[in-house]
């Protein structure tokens, strides 16, 4: 059986409280050897780190959420600088900026975003991006903070093809998620058929964004499984090829050795 890849999950929220065990179990059955977990906040931040350091192909990212950016204090900014070393701890993020709720001001979402990117330069770290009705913007400031020095991951990509290329000019990954496997994701369908192999990431951002046949319930990383499946059908390649090429890119951008 191929192996793949999430790269961004959230088995560090409560809603995986009652049964975090079997879920791994689960996603180990169905060849989901390899996971980022990824801390957006001071209560999930310690979690992620937790979680992987009990289990040897798990990886944590660390970051601040968008949504959260008013909360942030320079404080916060240096603790994410300590965790940078940390051994399990692989990308910054999520960060980014994320126009569909109003607790942080627009501005102070990109003056949080970008003092994370400054932090990514500094630590030499790639960065996973959140994005939500923000895409141009978060874009430019991608392009203004040179942020291809360092690469990283438009995750959840939700966007038209137009500007996926232009993060991939910026040295970008790509990450699809149970998005593409929408009925009605036309744009998210479209992107999968041109992203470059050597470019594509497989997530789920569970437990939110469950694919088809799941859509609306609680998104687990045994259902990456299934975005993989989706995009080897967009793309016309097999299904093996979709899971060994998403799983080597990973290990490479991540700069994880067996």
């Amino acid at each position: 059986m191929s192996m793949l890849f999430d790269t961004h999950v959230h088995l560090n929220v409560e809603q995986f409280d009652e049964d975090r065990e079997e879920v791994m179990k689960r996603a180990q059955e169905a060849g989901v050897e390899y996971m980022v977990i990824v801390g957006f906040d001071r209560e999930t931040i310690p979690r992620a780190i937790e979680v992987a350091e009990q289990n040897k192909n798990i990886y944590a990212a660390v970051g601040w959420h968008p949504v959260d950016a008013i909360d942030m204090t320079d404080e916060d900014l240096e603790w994410l600088e300590e965790l940078s070393s940390h051994p399990k701890v692989v990308a910054l993020g999520e960060m980014g900026l994320d126009y569909h709720w109003d607790k942080s001001p627009h501005d102070i979402q990109k003056d949080v975003f970008r003092k994370q990117i400054a932090l990514a330069k500094k630590v030499k770290m790639p960065i996973i991006i959140h994005n939500r009705e923000a895409t141009e913007d978060i874009v430019e400031i991608l392009e203004e903070e040179n942020a291809k020095q360092i690469g990283g991951i438009m995750h959840c990509f939700n966007s038209t093809p137009e500007l996926a290329q232009r993060c991939l000019d910026m040295n970008f990954h790509i990450s699809l998620g149970g998005i593409v496997t929408f009925k009605n994701a036309k744009e998210p369908k479209e992107v999968a058929k041109i992203v470059p192999l050597n470019r594509l990431l497989i997530e789920t951002d569970c437990p939110f964004l469950a694919p088809h046949p799941y859509r609306g319930k609680r998104n687990e990383p045994a259902y990456v499984k299934l975005v993989a499946e989706k995009i080897a059908e967009l793309k016309e390649l097999s299904y093996e090829e979709i899971a060994k090429t998403t799983t080597r890119n990973a290990k490479e951008f991540f700069g994880i050795e067996d």
